[in-house]
């Protein structure tokens, strides 16, 4: 079997990973259980908390034990995560459903990213990682633009079915897990753990571009999937359950045509354009959409999805030149871990500020929150002439 059906593959784990009826009304669910918007986003909380403890021992996993394996288990974990988010009913069953959903994300962050890396190098096209990168990727908008509207109009008629719904596309991710090949790249390594912990964080402290990319990378994680997550506590304000799911498959569809041409645009423009304009832009038409109120304002938000898929490829493809390849799932791990440490403090924060000052004054804070990591990623990619100085331009990859 060849290495290259490990690209199609992951992209129809992406799919299946993400085909999650529920996403939509998540924040309603959670919050209608726990009986308020601050309890409901700590469940938010918690899956990044766990996610957190589990991340640098999952990194370190991959890289010693093999890319696949750590995939297998992670998808394992979420099925188990699912089902007790479908059983519900307490506040209980949603923290040990968050808890074992936080596990799979730490088994997936870094290594899944670097199992592709992986599989693309030993294709002989390294050079077109961002293409396969953007195209897999786009299988998780596809799959959240149609399941959004499966589940917002299954929400209509009862949370606890969506709820249930949603244990089948995670079953079906485990399953494609089990056909993936691991790459002859990367094999199984021995020797000391806290040494190769400590080579990763190495490479951080004596690469200053990695370190203000991971901390753009961190806040922008952190503010963002917060905001979104929290979005359709908006969008409810101005439109009915049932259609909620409609603006987030405009969203996601947006998002799904933005990664599947982000190779091919990040090569035409750069990245400097795509990623500090875009994140711009995107942000100001969310003020806009705030500000405004009226039954517009979702469908106007849903539209700066189209930045996204490029935003996120484009990040994704500068840490990755940064990282060594002996801990490049480590190293991945290690941002992951600082960026669900960040979710987990702002989101529950959000949710506070939104039960004691509302909806919209929560979202526009956190949305002028999101300048300070374009700040950053504007800084590192300003023109090297002028950060030769403070900067290495030197990539890693390989050290």
């Amino acid at each position: 079997m060849h290495i290259s059906r490990n690209v199609n593959l992951l992209g129809w784990f992406n799919f299946w990973t993400d085909f999650r009826p529920y996403a939509p009304i998540a924040i309603l669910y959670f919050a209608e259980v726990s009986g308020s918007y601050a309890l409901g986003m700590s469940i938010f909380s918690t899956v990044m908390l766990a996610q957190a403890i589990f991340e640098v021992p999952t990194g370190i996993l991959s890289d010693r034990v093999g890319r696949k394996m750590t995939m297998v288990y992670g998808a394992g974990a979420a099925v188990i995560g699912m089902v007790f988010y479908a059983i519900g009913g307490t506040y209980l069953a949603l923290v040990v459903g968050a808890i074992f959903e936080g596990l799979a994300r730490s088994f997936y962050s870094g290594n899944n990213e670097a199992l592709l890396f992986d599989t693309v190098t030993e294709m002989g096209e390294r050079g077109s990682y961002q293409e396969y990168l953007g195209k897999t990727s786009s299988m998780f908008q596809f799959a959240l633009a149609i399941s959004a509207v499966l589940g917002s109009l299954m929400a209509a008629i009862s949370f606890r079915i969506v709820m249930w719904v949603s244990v089948i596309p995670m079953i079906l991710a485990f399953i494609v897990s089990l056909r993936l090949i691991e790459p002859s790249l990367h094999s199984a390594k021995t020797g000391n753990v806290y040494s190769h912990l400590a080579q990763a964080f190495k490479h951080f402290l004596h690469n200053p571009r990695l370190r203000l990319l991971s901390i753009a990378n961190i806040l922008s994680y952190a503010i963002g999937e917060a905001s979104w997550l929290f979005r359709s506590a908006f969008i409810e304000l101005l439109w009915p359950v049932w259609a909620i799911g409609l603006s987030q498959m405009v969203s996601n569809m947006g998002a799904a045509i933005s990664f599947y041409f982000a190779g091919p645009l990040l090569k035409r423009f750069g990245e400097f354009k795509l990623l500090v304009g875009g994140a711009i832009l995107s942000d100001i038409i969310n003020i806009i959409s705030l500000l405004m109120a009226n039954v517009f304002s979702p469908a106007l938000m849903a539209l700066n999805s189209i930045f996204f898929g490029v935003n996120t490829v484009a990040k994704g493809n500068l840490v990755q030149q940064e990282f060594s390849d002996e801990q490049r799932a480590t190293m991945g791990s290690l941002n992951s871990f600082a960026g669900s440490l960040a979710f987990a403090v702002f989101s529950f924060l959000l949710g506070a500020v939104a039960d004691q000052f509302g909806v919209i004054a929560a979202l526009v804070g956190s949305t002028l929150l999101a300048f300070i990591p374009i700040a950053l990623y504007a800084y590192v990619l300003r023109p090297r002439k002028n950060q030769q100085a403070n900067i290495s331009p030197e990539p890693s990859v390989g050290k």
